[in-house]
C-alpha cells in the first residue's frame, strides 16, 4: 500500500479517484502525502514529549569539593602481614556502591589474577551495607570493612592509598619537557587552568618517531557516570596510536579501559587508581618502518608501565587505533605528534616530558 492508500482508506479512495479523473486524483494524492507527514510529525513531537529526559551528571575536578562518596571510594586490604584479599569500593551516585573483593591483594600487588568478587552496597547512615548473590557480605563503617566470605570466614580490610611510583618523575638530562605548569608553547591551542594544569585536547606542535614518554593524568570524580562517559581521554602516540585514559578504577580492564590501547590490546593487569589520583604513564615507543616502495618493513612496538606496573611489553601495533592518524608508506621512519585527547571530559595533565631516541 503507498502513501496516499495508507493515509486514505485504500481501496475505497481508489474508487473515487478512478470515477473522478487525473486532476482529482493528483489532488487526492497531494492530500493524502500532506496528512501522511502530518501524522509522522505529530507521533516525532509525541515521542520527544514522552522520552525521559536524561539525567544530569555532575561532575568534579577538585578533592577540595567533593561530596561525602568520594572518601567511602577507595582501596583496602586485610590486616594480615601478608594480604590475602584487596578490596575496591567505587562510588555509583545515589548512595550506592560497588565492593570489587580480589584475592590475594590489590591489581599488581598480589591481586591472584583470577579471584573476584563483586558486592552492591547501599548507604544506611554512617555505615554501606554490601550483599552479593554468591553469598559474600560485608559493612563498610569509619574506613574499615568487615568482610564475611561465603563459607562465613571474617575478614577485615582497613583503608589503604596508593600511589604511583614514577609520580613526580623529574626530567633526565637530555629529555624535553613538553609542560611543566609554567608555559603552554610546546602545545597547539593548549588551555592551562588556574591550578597550572593542562586540559585535554590538544597536542604537540613537534613530531617524534622513537622516544620514551612521561605523562600524568588526572580524571574527574563522576559518580553517576558509567562507561565511556566517566573520564574519557587518551594519549595518542604520533597521533596514530591511543593509550587508552578513562576512570575504570575496580573494572575488569577490557581492551576499551584506562591502559587499553584502544580496541587492540587490554592491559595485562587494571592498574587505574581512583579517580581524582594522580596516575602516570610510562611509554617506550618505537616507530613503524616502511621500504623506499612503501612496504613495511616492521610494526609500531610500544611498551607501557601505568602506575609503574608493565601493562604492556613490547607490544606491536599492527595499525593505527580507532580516530588515528594513517601511517604514511611515503615516509621511509613514521613521526607525529603527541596527542591528548579531548573527548567531552574534565581530564588533566602535568610533568609531561620527552626523551627521543635517535
Amino acid at each position: 500500500m503507498d502513501v496516499a492508500d495508507e493515509a486514505l482508506g485504500g481501496s475505497y479512495w481508489r474508487g473515487i479517484i478512478r470515477q473522478r479523473g487525473k486532476h482529482t486524483e493528483a489532488v487526492i494524492v497531494k492530500q493524502a502525502c500532506l496528512l501522511a507527514a502530518m501524522v509522522a510529525l505529530a507521533a516525532a513531537a509525541f515521542a520527544q514529549v514522552a522520552a525521559p529526559p536524561k539525567p544530569r551528571i555532575t561532575v568534579w575536578t577538585d578533592v577540595k569539593d567533593v561530596p561525602a562518596d568520594f572518601a567511602i571510594q577507595g582501596e583496602y586490604l586485610d590486616s594480615a602481614e601478608k594480604p590475602t584479599l584487596g578490596g575496591q569500593v567505587i562510588a555509583l551516585g545515589n548512595d550506592t556502591y560497588r565492593l570489587v573483593v580480589l584475592g590475594g591483594g590489590l591489581p599488581g600487588a598480589g591481586w591472584d589474577a583470577r579471584t573476584r568478587v563483586e558486592l552492591e552496597g547501599k548507604a544506611d547512615g554512617d555505615s554501606v551495607a554490601f550483599t552479593s548473590p554468591a553469598g559474600w557480605r560485608a559493612t563498610l563503617k569509619g574506613g574499615a570493612i568487615l568482610l564475611v566470605d561465603d563459607i562465613g570466614q571474617k575478614f577485615q580490610l582497613s583503608r589503604t592509598t596508593r600511589k604511583s611510583p614514577t609520580e613526580g618523575a623529574a626530567p633526565p638530562p637530555g629529555a624535553t619537557v613538553l609542560f611543566d605548569g609554567k608555559s603552554i608553547e610546546a602545545w597547539v591551542n593548549g588551555h592551562m587552568d588556574d591550578r597550572q594544569l593542562l586540559h585535554a585536547g590538544t597536542r604537540t606542535k613537534q613530531s617524534f618517531t622513537d622516544f620514551t614518554l612521561h605523562v600524568e593524568f588526572l580524571t574527574p570524580f563522576k559518580p553517576t557516570a558509567r562507561g565511556q562517559e566517566r573520564g574519557n581521554s587518551g594519549v595518542y602516540l604520533q597521533d596514530r596510536y591511543e593509550i587508552q585514559i578513562l576512570d575504570s578504577f575496580g573494572l575488569k580492564g577490557l581492551d576499551n579501559e584506562c591502559g587499553a590501547i584502544y580496541k587492540l590490546a587490554a592491559p595485562k593487569v587494571n592498574m587505574c587508581l581512583p579517580p581524582l589520583t594522580w596516575q602516570t604513564y610510562d611509554i617506550d615507543f618505537t616507530a613503524a618502518r616502511y621500504d623506499a616502495e612503501g612496504k613495511k618493513v616492521s610494526d609500531a612496538v610500544v611498551t607501557v608501565k601505568h602506575n609503574g606496573v608493565l601493562i604492556h611489553d613490547k607490544q606491536p601495533l599492527k595499525g593505527p587505533t580507532g580516530g588515528g592518524n594513517r601511517e604514511q608508506p611515503d615516509q621511509p621512519v613514521q613521526s607525529g605528534p603527541i596527542q591528548l585527547q579531548g573527548h567531552g571530559n574534565p581530564v588533566f595533565f602535568r610533568n609531561i616530558w620527552i626523551i627521543e631516541r635517535r
